[in-house]
């Protein structure tokens, strides 16, 4: 009989916001993997950490930063390694930032692996919903529409999305972030911008778009946009 794959959505950062099944299910798991950068710790680990039990086998998978080209081949190859523990008979827990299945690099392994093994899907807090709180900005309320942008997309696709939407994110700011705030500007939707760093960690910064600094933002930012009557700025710091 195999073991069971877990996703396991471990939130934006905060380790306090992991649900309480995904920390049952991480302490009673023989096996964790999670991915990793070429340098440096995993950030869906050091989420995680204080559930890991000390026995438990750990899988890195190493995934280099490069926004050229999407590694197919590393997740190919740890997906054999999960699924070697699997065959025998071991649960495995996958780690993942903010949810499995919003943007969460689980889906991969989760495509080249459910059609052989039983596989439960756990959610977690995810970062649209991280910023949203940290910055005191409601995504969306009654009929609302609300377009979720990822900023390595071309200029002309995003400019499209946020002259036609009501509310927007813009999620993987990054490198990306001088050519958004022109964009967001360009639109007139300058004063309607709130940016968000690193939300619900110790180091996070909540800006109206407006004040910040146009130089590189790090990849754990967002731009949230709102066309409403309500006023612009952050309101409320979650604890």
């Amino acid at each position: 009989m195999s073991g069971t794959l877990y996703g396991l959505g471990v939130g934006p950062g905060d380790p306090e916001l992991m649900t309480l099944k995904a920390a049952r299910i991480l302490s009673s798991v023989s096996v964790v993997a999670y991915p990793a950068p070429d340098s440096g710790e995993s950030f869906a680990r050091a989420i995680a950490a204080e559930h890991i039990d000390k026995n438990a086998e750990e899988i890195s998978i190493l995934v280099p930063m490069r926004p050229d080209k999407f590694p197919h081949e590393i997740y190919a190859e740890a997906a054999q390694r999960i699924a070697k523990r699997l065959h025998q008979g071991q649960d495995v827990a996958v780690l993942c930032e903010g949810d499995p299945f919003f943007y969460g690099s689980f889906m991969y392994l989760y495509d080249l692996l459910i059609e052989e093994f039983p596989c439960v899907v756990i959610p977690g807090v995810s970062s649209l919903t991280a910023c949203a709180a940290v910055a005191g900005r409601p995504l969306a309320g009654r009929n609302s529409l609300l377009s979720v942008i990822p900023g390595p997309l071309d200029s002309e696709t995003i400019s499209a999305q946020l002259n036609t939407c009501e509310a927007a994110a813009i999620m993987k700011v990054g490198r990306h972030f001088k050519r958004l705030y022109k964009l967001v500007e360009d639109e007139g939707l300058l004063e309607r911008a709130v940016y968000v760093e690193r939300a619900t960690l110790s180091e996070q910064r909540v800006l109206p778009l407006a004040d910040v600094p146009q130089d590189r933002a790090p990849y754990f930012s967002m731009i949230l946009i709102d066309k409403g009557s309500r006023p612009n700025g952050p309101k409320s710091v979650v604890t």
